[in-house]
C-alpha cells in the first residue's frame, strides 16, 4: 500500500460551495478540510479547480458516499474508477467510505442504508475493502453510519462488526461520535459501551455533527450545531482513543464560515482537555 501523510492532529471542517469564495480569497484559520468524492469527480470545472486551490494550501480528506461498498451485486466499477482518478490528482491524507449499501443493479436509493452484522456480511465486506484498497493502492477508513432499522439476523453490534472488518481487511476506521449517539438513543443501546468496543489505534478520523429531533426520532441531518450529549461521548472517545484528526461535518442550513469554524475551535478544546 502507499503510505500517505497523515491529517494533522487537529480540527477539521468540511469544505462547501457556500464557503468557496472565503477559501478562494484567504486562508481560513483551520488545519485541513474534507470534501464529498463525488462532487469532484468531473473532469474540469469551477469545483475541481476551488478543490485543487484548496489543496494547494490545505490536507485533504476525500470522504464517499456512493460506493456502495455493501451491495450484494458487487462495486460499481465506473464510481472506483472515477475515485481512483480523483485521488490520483488530488493525493489525500486520507479517503474514506461508509459501511453501507445503496444501490442495486441500475438503481441507486441516494441513501447510506444499513448492513446486517452477521458472519456473511463481514466476509462481503471484507472482500470489497481489499477491492478498494487495491484499486487505489491505499488503506482506506470505513465509517460506521445512523441507522433507523436493526436486522434480527445480526450476532455482532457494529462496532465489534467494524473491528473485526478492520482486522481482516487492513482498513482503518472513521469513528462518526453523532452517529454513535443517535443509534443508541433510536435502538435503545449503549453508546458508551458501543464506544468501548472501538479498537485504540484503527481510527483515523472521527466525525461530529448535529441531528434533529423528529417525534422522538434523532435524525442525523447535519443541519445545526453538535449537541451537549455528543460533545460528551466525544470527549470520552478522545480519552479513549487519543488525539484523532476530528472534523465538523454541517450539509444542510449550511451557516456563515466563522460558526463552523467556532465548532472547529470547541472540538479542538475538547481534545486538549482529554489530554491534560
Amino acid at each position: 500500500m502507499d503510505t500517505q501523510a497523515q491529517l494533522p492532529v487537529g480540527s477539521g471542517i468540511g469544505l462547501r460551495a457556500r464557503h468557496y469564495r472565503e477559501f478562494l480569497d484567504g486562508e481560513p484559520d483551520i488545519g485541513w478540510v474534507e470534501v464529498h468524492s463525488e462532487n469532484y469527480f468531473g473532469d474540469g470545472g469551477f469545483d475541481l479547480h476551488v478543490l485543487e486551490h484548496v489543496r494547494a494550501r490545505y490536507p485533504v480528506s476525500l470522504h464517499g458516499v456512493g460506493l456502495s461498498l455493501g451491495s450484494s451485486d458487487g462495486l460499481r466499477s465506473h464510481h472506483l474508477d472515477k475515485l481512483a482518478r480523483l485521488v490520483d490528482r488530488i493525493a489525500p491524507a486520507l479517503v474514506s467510505e461508509h459501511l453501507c449499501w445503496g444501490a442495486l443493479g441500475e438503481r441507486h436509493f441516494n441513501d447510506l442504508l444499513p448492513m446486517p452484522f452477521t458472519v456473511e456480511a463481514l466476509a462481503l465486506m471484507v472482500d470489497r475493502v481489499a477491492q478498494v484498497q487495491e484499486r487505489l493502492r491505499r488503506t482506506i477508513l470505513v465509517e460506521n453510519v445512523s441507522s433507523y432499522v436493526t436486522y434480527r439476523d445480526s450476532r455482532l453490534s457494529e462496532m465489534e462488526f467494524l473491528a473485526e472488518l478492520a482486522r481482516r481487511s487492513g482498513c482503518g476506521l472513521l469513528l462518526d461520535v453523532n452517529n454513535l449517539h443517535v443509534n443508541a438513543a433510536n435502538h435503545g443501546s449503549d453508546a458508551y459501551a458501543e464506544l468501548a468496543r472501538v479498537p485504540v489505534g484503527l481510527v483515523g478520523e472521527i466525525h461530529l455533527a448535529g441531528h434533529a429531533v423528529v417525534d422522538d426520532l434523532l435524525v442525523d441531518d447535519h443541519g445545526a450545531q453538535v449537541a451537549a450529549p455528543v460533545w460528551q461521548l466525544y470527549e470520552a472517545a478522545c480519552r479513549r482513543l487519543g488525539p484523532v484528526p476530528t472534523l465538523i461535518e454541517w450539509d444542510t442550513d449550511v451557516p456563515e464560515l466563522p460558526v463552523l469554524l467556532g465548532e472547529a475551535i470547541r472540538a479542538t478544546a475538547v481534545r486538549e482537555a482529554a489530554h491534560v
